[in-house]
């Protein structure tokens, strides 16, 4: 029973949410599981390092290991409090933007994820960053900031906020836990121009839309019917946690 409550519940998740912590926390798995156990099988063929993940350009345009474009966003550590931290982030953001100003629009949301990863790897080129998956988290919680001004916010039951604040929230405590703040200026610096492109310019006098979703995505990913029986979780509850719980002004 309880086996089928969560895949019941796992699979509620919508796709890309599901698909992109899914690889996160399996690709987190793998390379504890290789740095674990003495004589583990991913051990003993070194199938998986942290050092065959990350973001090294030369490694990709030379030696065309062009698979860490993808790896380097989806290893956030070793499990501990900053991976549990960054997952809950990115499960809970990522879903709600998703399920609310992404709704019925898959085709773009995806779009979202290559635009922003292809600027993050553009920007990494010149900064010394090596995994860029909290600054991916970032970015989502950027955009889905801007995207609920009135939403107001609680930090672990110490900061009263609203939504924008939220991101250099977030970076203030990295750079209390001793953290880059770079990762964190990158992922709202990527935000920004995404929220900018797609929701500011195109509606200032005289602008356009520059971020079209192709074709293709929007024959791969957008269907026309949905599931009556799907039950978005609620913008209106950002958190659902001590650190996120949110509620509208008014409410």
């Amino acid at each position: 029973m309880a086996y089928q409550s969560l895949r019941l519940e796992y699979l509620q998740i919508p796709p890309v949410s599901r698909a992109y912590t899914t690889a996160c926390v399996l690709t987190t798995a793998a390379v504890v599981s290789s740095c674990g156990a003495t004589s583990s099988f991913f051990q003993q063929l070194e199938l998986i390092t942290p050092f065959q993940l990350y973001f090294n350009p030369e490694l990709i345009f030379k030696h065309f290991q062009i698979w860490r474009l993808i790896t380097n966003f989806l290893f956030f550590g070793p499990v501990g409090f900053n991976f549990l931290f960054n997952m809950i982030f990115l499960y809970r953001y990522c879903r709600m933007l998703e399920e609310g100003s992404f709704r019925g629009r898959t085709a773009d949301f995806v779009f979202m994820f290559l635009f922003g990863g292809f600027l993050m790897t553009l920007f990494g080129l010149f900064v010394s960053l090596v995994f860029l998956g909290q600054a991916f988290t970032i970015m989502l919680v950027y955009v889905w900031s801007r995207r609920n001004p009135y939403v107001r916010m609680n930090f672990f039951g110490l900061l009263n906020f609203q939504a924008p604040f939220l991101p250099w929230v977030l970076m203030g405590f990295s750079l209390l836990l001793g953290n880059s703040i770079i990762v964190d200026l990158l992922g709202i610096a990527v935000g920004h121009i995404y929220f900018f492109l797609e929701d500011i310019f195109p509606n200032q006098p005289g602008g356009i839309r520059i971020l079209k979703t192709p074709s293709i995505l929007r024959t791969i990913f957008d269907t026309p019917d949905e599931d009556p029986n799907y039950n978005p979780l609620p913008e209106e509850r950002p958190g659902g946690f001590a650190w996120g719980e949110g509620q509208r002004l008014g409410g």
